[in-house]
């Protein structure tokens, strides 16, 4: 077991891309703490967990709001001890507003969500691995995160932020043995769609201009097997990195 015995605090694990990661690591023998906006899936991606036999915590988060991502990992240094392992995967769409069209509470709800709290949960983690001088963080970066056409303006601004967060964390902690690295899938079968209630028609048109050259869409068990490699001993000198996943889209 490539991860026996870790603790993982996993953000969005409540579906999608999440849910495989969680299920991935505690397969792999990590103690898992599933955080999820929705209280029942993630809930039930623990129960399935302990089902197989393994170890895991549902806690229910927003983690726009900071006395959530406290709770988050506070839960985690409460059931199991300590924290090994934190991927921040919970995420959400801009429904393609061009910057000519954003409004401020649109820019400040994605950020809230897609950056912010990658920091804030970065930020409570940091001490426990100092302490122990070890640590893993993995970020969801999306390829909107590397290139400028995946989604509107706020999205990408946020995602953008992350894959240089992601990199400032991995340079300023590397000697503390403290790894921080990001995944950057391309259009993966989740159900993210649905934080897409209104799209922009302009912002979308040109969006789904470069659409066409995606080769398939992936799963989300392709990029928890990702996830694994990142979280484990294997890629113990990778670091700094946003790994691409998308089936070859952006190699067009």
């Amino acid at each position: 077991m490539k991860l026996k015995d870790k603790v993982a605090v996993i953000t969005g694990a409540g579906s999608g891309m999440g849910e495989a990661i969680a299920l991935l690591y505690a397969k792999e023998g990590a103690k898992v703490v599933a955080a999820d906006l929705n209280a029942d899936t993630a809930e039930k991606v623990a129960d399935d967990i302990k089902a197989a036999g393994g170890e895991a915590t549902a806690v229910t988060a927003n983690v726009a709001k900071e006395d959530d991502v406290q709770k988050m990992i506070d839960t985690a240094v409460e059931k199991y001890g300590t924290v090994d392992i934190l991927v921040n995967n919970a995420g959400i769409m801009d429904n393609f507003v061009p910057a000519g069209n954003v409004t401020d509470d649109l820019w400040n709800r994605i950020l809230d969500v897609n950056l912010t709290s990658v920091m804030r949960a970065t930020r409570k983690v940091l001490p426990i691995f100092l302490e122990k001088e070890g640590g893993v963080i993995i970020n969801n970066t999306s390829s909107g995160g590397l290139y400028g056409s995946r989604s509107g303006a706020a999205y990408t601004a946020s995602k953008h932020a992350v894959t240089g967060f992601t990199k400032n964390v991995a340079f300023m902690y590397a000697e503390k043995g403290i790894r921080c690295n990001a995944i950057a899938p391309g259009g993966v079968d989740t159900n993210i769609n649905t934080s897409i209630d209104n799209p922009d028609e302009f912002g979308m048109s040109r969006v789904m201009s470069g659409a066409n050259n995606t080769p398939r869409s992936g799963k989300p068990e392709e990029i928890a097997t990702i996830a694994l490699f990142l979280a484990s001993g294997d890629s113990s000198f990778v670091n700094g990195v946003s790994i691409e996943a998308d089936g070859g889209w952006t190699a067009y």
